[in-house]
């Protein structure tokens, strides 16, 4: 493909497939763990550290981190609160962060060109500076599960035997909240606010059906993610379509198309 020559669409290639990676490890923890919910009102809640970047001057990707990270650390803590429902604190914090967030957008002088890329993604944007945050992330996030797999795969499926086990699951579970939102975050260039979270769970879901192994279903979102990257960017182009809704479509379609086989296969 010419296209292939441009600097841009090899940024999309690279940044989908350190996207496939990260999302792979981090959207199986979710899925196994059920956070989808959680990880939802985190993305949005994201919005107000957006906001409040562009209103101070400051990079809204580093702040977005920041207020991501505080909204995780909020329904951690107050979902353990008798008193407070986890759905409630969800609530609160989602709508927390998407009021604070239009409220600096309506107070920043001027116009905000990068607006629409929060919200709906491009992934031909991605530049030199988001590939090194998704590099780095992918990294860090790849060391850690390799030496903390096997109390990270115990919370995931049971924390309460994980607890009487004598696993720090307090803190594991204050580090997993802290890369889910440093996740959503580093993969908005991609899709965007509203359709970060499917990256995150739909490949995953995927992979759950056929495997229960939690190794096993890391390996097969990887792939699958890859996949759906990879034929979304492709459709996209000769489409002429938003690459972010694009990819998210094909992995809902890949989803459709593999539920169907395994009931063709069951019946």
């Amino acid at each position: 493909m010419d296209i292939l020559q441009y600097t841009f669409f090899q940024n999309a290639l690279i940044g989908a497939f350190l996207s496939s990676i990260l999302c792979g490890f981090i959207g199986t923890y979710i899925v196994t763990r059920r956070l989808v919910f959680i990880s939802g009102g985190i993305t949005h809640a994201s919005f107000g550290g957006i906001g409040i970047g562009v209103y101070a001057g400051l990079n809204p990707i580093f702040s977005a981190m920041a207020f991501a990270i505080l909204s995780a650390f909020g329904v951690q803590w107050i979902s353990r609160k008798k008193d407070v429902r986890k759905d409630s604190a969800i609530a609160m914090f989602w709508t927390l962060g998407m009021s604070v967030g239009i409220i600096c957008c309506f107070l920043t002088p001027g116009f905000m060109p990068d607006l629409p890329s929060f919200l709906f993604g491009s992934i031909l944007a991605i530049d030199s500076a988001d590939l090194w945050l998704l590099g780095g992330l992918t990294l860090i996030v790849a060391l850690l599960f390799t030496f903390l797999l096997r109390p990270i795969q115990n919370i995931a499926f049971d924390s309460t035997f994980a607890r009487s086990q004598h696993l720090p699951v307090t803190a594991i579970e204050y580090l997993m909240m802290t890369l889910i939102a440093m996740t959503i975050v580093a993969t908005l260039k991609m899709v965007g606010i509203v359709l970060a979270i499917s990256l995150l769970t739909i490949p995953q879901m995927s992979a759950n059906l056929f495997t229960n192994n939690y190794r096993n279903m890391i390996a097969v979102s990887i792939l699958l993610g890859w996949i759906d990257c990879l034929v979304g960017l492709y459709a996209s182009y000769l489409l002429n379509v938003p690459s972010g809704a694009t990819i998210i479509f094909v992995s809902i379609i890949l989803f459709a198309l593999a539920k169907g086989y395994k009931m063709l296969r069951h019946s």
